[in-house]
């Protein structure tokens, strides 16, 4: 499991130089992990992706993968946009 990315890791990332896109890349994935950790603790078996968030194709396809490698059944949106 990939640890929850601090702001000040992000500024420290962009202070030495690490590339934005690779910096981005950890953001999804540090919210992806976040996601799955609250449905751990919540107990819950489905988990529902919604909100203007999820008009994002990157997150939205990770954490759909992540979820369900997780053991989770996700739920978003098919025929209308989630906001």
């Amino acid at each position: 499991m990939v640890g929850i990315l601090t702001q000040s890791a992000l500024l420290d990332g962009l202070r030495d130089g690490v590339a934005i896109e690779t910096l981005a890349w950890r953001f999804h994935v540090a919210l992806v992990e976040a996601m799955v950790m609250v449905a751990q603790h919540v107990g819950v078996a489905h988990v529902a992706l919604t909100g203007g968030c999820f008009q994002n194709r990157i997150l939205t396809e990770m954490a759909i993968s992540r979820l369900t490698e997780a053991g989770f059944t996700p739920l978003w949106h098919h025929n209308i946009p989630p906001n």
